[in-house]
């Protein structure tokens, strides 16, 4: 099997891995015995133990200490900012609001490759993020409204993390070309846990654990060992062999199982706006990204 495959058949394991989060983290948040940030702490820091020792068993290799402001960077952009946005928006949004706003990641890094890479944008991938931006602001502008499920500043948090894991993407590669990505990640999500740790160390001390239910544990277990350690890894094993814009692509499939698994469990509904919406942000995906 070539690397551009197995770089695939990562990446849409990430959008499976991903596209059940919406439902499994807001379950989790939906019993109000977790903050957000308690859960971003638990998450991050768990996830780094898991890195260092898993970097430990299989590799030797080492960061050089002159790429270690740059991890900086990648690491406020795709753990800090990106997770402390997301899991306070999912708190406050529904998960079919969340990952459809997700879409608009595409054309985020599209205006991101713009700016960094200098790259060349042309009128069908300009009217694409058009569109998508159409999209995206009718879904976020129903919020609250039309929508009781979802709000605006919920809304507005995963658009946050969704620009914020855009520009990582486009970063993060430089690093993800120059190393084995395990030897990237642990050092990030290191940098990750010590920013975190302001916003989410007292609420996970106050956290009254015998009070969870199996449910919670499991929902817990999910996320540190499949939405973080796990896909993680898989989308950086991908984003250091195909372009950023391919990684972004994949994040579209995440509305379709998020909304699968949502609606099956009472968590969202589908209306003529969310449709509305989709469609928009899904034309305007297809525009930015087809060749």
């Amino acid at each position: 099997m070539n690397k551009i495959l197995k770089a695939h058949i990562a990446l849409a394991t990430v959008a499976i891995i991903y596209g059940a989060n919406y439902v499994i983290a807001k379950e989790v948040m939906s019993s109000g015995l977790i903050s957000p940030q308690a859960f971003i702490m638990i998450r991050v820091s768990s996830a780094t133990i898991l890195l260092w020792i898993t970097h430990a068993v299989f590799y030797s290799e080492k960061l050089s200490r002159s790429d270690l402001p740059y991890a900086v960077l990648c690491a406020l952009l795709g753990i800090t900012i990106n997770q402390l946005c997301f899991f306070k928006g999912l708190q406050l949004t529904s998960p079919m609001h969340a990952s459809l706003i997700m879409i608009t990641v595409p054309m985020i890094v599209l205006a991101a490759s713009l700016i960094v890479l200098k790259i060349k944008v042309t009128l069908k991938q300009l009217i694409g993020v058009i569109l998508g931006l159409i999209g995206a602001g009718l879904l976020i502008s129903s919020a609250g409204v039309s929508d009781k499920l979802s709000s605006l500043e919920g809304d507005l948090y995963i658009f946050v993390n969704a620009t914020s894991y855009a520009f990582y993407i486009i970063l993060v590669r430089k690093l993800m070309a120059k190393y084995q990505a395990l030897t990237v990640l642990k050092w990030l999500f290191l940098f990750g846990s010590f920013m975190v740790m302001p916003f989410g160390l007292s609420d996970m001390l106050a956290i009254d654990y015998p009070a969870f239910s199996r449910v919670h544990w499991w929902g817990i277990a999910y996320v540190i060992l499949f939405t973080t350690y796990a896909a993680y890894l898989l989308n950086g094993y991908a984003i250091s062999r195909v372009r950023p814009a391919t990684v972004g692509f994949y994040i579209y499939f995440q509305p379709l199982i998020a909304s699968i698994v949502s609606i099956s469990m009472g968590q969202d509904s589908l209306d003529l706006l969310k449709l509305q919406s989709a469609i928009l942000l899904f034309a305007g995906v297809y525009l930015v990204t087809k060749r």
